[in-house]
């Protein structure tokens, strides 16, 4: 649309496209940020460094600065990041609000076009602001020459002369328009372009040309993200990591967060006896601290997102830890109700060809919602147990072995349906050992040598292993930017650790 239509309806304020591209992740970097911003509250909250007050300008400096390393980031690890037409809400204030300034500056324009003679303000002003347009959002090098002869035919002066004198076709000059756009756009604007020869009416034409403009900027600024996302990759790490020093000089408090996750890591580490790296040992005051880091993020797949603040160096990334959360769980399960499947059944249905995925998908099918508010677990797992004994007792069959019978049916059902306890035997022996995997995977990543697999997880092997190849992707970058701010903190951890106990 118009952007004098745009400036009657926001009273003259001007988005540039650049704040529409960050529009998006912005609201949801502050809506994190506050979120998980640290306060004086009581209960888990660590000690805040003293307050200090800060000036309206250093607020929205430090906000535009997260608000660009989100964006970096989330043009960098979200491969589908796109930008995408600001569509407001059907019904809403402001989307009724666009629609009547719109409908009024058209209807002026028609209304001027119609006067005898035609006043061509308006749609010489139009016919400015879609030679900006196309200057600025398809500007590169293989577009030069379509572009220069854009300009000489679009000559503004000349166009206002010959609407002086009565003799501009404003027809034959969107009609050129309308060829120029068809040369410049993506394949997929094609079908819009057709329609556009087919509009007669000069305003409706005008006003369409507008609308299929917007979209070609949207596709020229996807375009051009395709292309940054390379070099940006290779300097994003230290990118992000100066951006975050800025925000910690303007917020000294905002690593507490870190802090304690890496003090109750080092904690849990201490408590158990080990070193960090899975061993006794004999100094449990002194785990290592590159192990510390591996454990560290090994928790953030355990992790209460309802109580528990997540800590800052990670927060860009909390959504992608809890979904990564969400199907390890799911794979436990999985792996849990497919090994007391098999233990119990015995080696009457070991290698039967297909019975194994048909099986799994059985139980997927029913696991696919677990984590949403309207699941019963208890129902799906008894639905799953009447499911899995149908399909065994048909398998057996066929094979020529005798049928289940209502014993061994029953021990089967009421063996799954106790896995919806977490601290049911067989499920804690998955979930150890699809953690102990996916520690062996941070653990062996430098080495590029995949672990083997533990016992019991043959059955989920592909999706486990797609989950550790997304997880270690995601760690080690984390640690590329933040490493610095990590070995601070846990070197300030460790001293601590040894200094208590020599006391001791």
């Amino acid at each position: 649309m118009s952007k004098e239509a745009d400036h009657l309806e926001s009273g003259g304020d001007k988005e540039s496209d650049e704040d529409r591209v960050q529009n998006a992740p912005e609201e949801m970097v502050r809506k994190r940020v506050r979120a998980n911003t640290p306060s004086p509250h009581e209960g888990n909250t660590p000690q805040a460094s003293p307050p200090r007050f800060v000036s309206v300008e250093e607020l929205m400096e430090t906000a535009k600065g997260v608000t660009n390393m989100a964006l970096a980031y989330e043009i960098m690890v979200n491969q589908d990041f796109q930008v995408k037409p600001a569509e407001l809400p059907e019904g809403s204030l402001e989307r009724r609000v666009k629609e009547i300034m719109h409908k009024a500056f058209w209807d002026c324009l028609e209304a001027q076009l119609k006067e005898d003679p035609p006043s061509y303000n308006h749609a010489i002003k139009l016919l400015a602001e879609i030679k900006e347009t196309v200057l600025l959002s398809h500007f590169h090098p293989c577009l030069l020459s379509l572009i220069l002869s854009f300009f000489s035919f679009l000559d503004l002066p000349l166009i206002q002369l010959q609407a002086e004198n009565g003799a501009l076709d404003i027809s034959g000059l969107s009609q050129f328009i309308i060829g120029m756009m068809g040369s410049l756009c993506a394949p997929c604007r094609d079908e819009d372009i057709t329609r556009l020869k087919e509009i007669t009416d000069i305003v409706p034409l005008l006003k369409a040309i507008f609308s299929v403009l917007d979209l070609m900027k949207v596709d020229m600024a996807n375009f051009a993200l395709t292309s940054i996302r390379p070099h940006l990759m290779q300097q994003s790490a230290e990118y992000e990591r100066n951006k975050f020093q800025e925000f910690l000089d303007k917020q000294p408090n905002a690593l507490d967060y870190t802090k304690k996750w890496l003090e109750d890591t080092v904690k849990c580490l201490r408590e158990a006896g080990t070193d960090g790296s899975g061993a006794a040992s004999s100094d449990p005051s002194s785990p290592l601290p590159l192990s510390v880091h591996n454990h560290a993020y090994l928790r953030l797949l355990k992790w209460d997102h309802a109580s528990d603040p997540f800590p800052e160096t990670v927060l860009m990334d909390q959504v992608r830890f809890q979904e990564m959360q969400q199907e390890a769980d799911q794979l436990v399960l999985l792996s849990s109700v497919l090994l007391i499947v098999y233990t119990t059944t015995g080696e009457a249905i070991s290698g039967l060809p297909g019975l194994m995925e048909t099986l799994k998908t059985i139980v997927n099918v029913m696991l696919a919602d677990m984590h949403t508010l309207s699941f019963s677990a208890e129902e799906a797992l008894a639905t799953i147990g009447e499911k899995l004994c149908v399909e065994l007792s048909q398998c057996l069959s066929q094979h020529g072995y005798s049928p289940f019978s209502a014993d061994r049916k029953s021990t089967l059902k009421g063996q799954i349906s106790a896995t919806i306890q977490p601290d049911n035997t067989v499920r804690k022996l998955m979930d150890s050992r699809v953690q102990a995997y996916l520690l062996a995977c941070l653990e062996s990543s430098q080495h590029r040598t995949p672990p083997p697999l533990p016992g019991g997880l043959a059955p989920v092997s592909r999706e486990l292993k797609e989950l550790a190849v997304r997880f270690s992707r995601l760690v080690n970058f984390n640690k590329l930017v933040f490493s610095p701010f990590y070995q601070k903190i846990l070197q300030k951890i460790v001293t601590a650790g040894e200094s208590s106990g020599t006391e001791t």
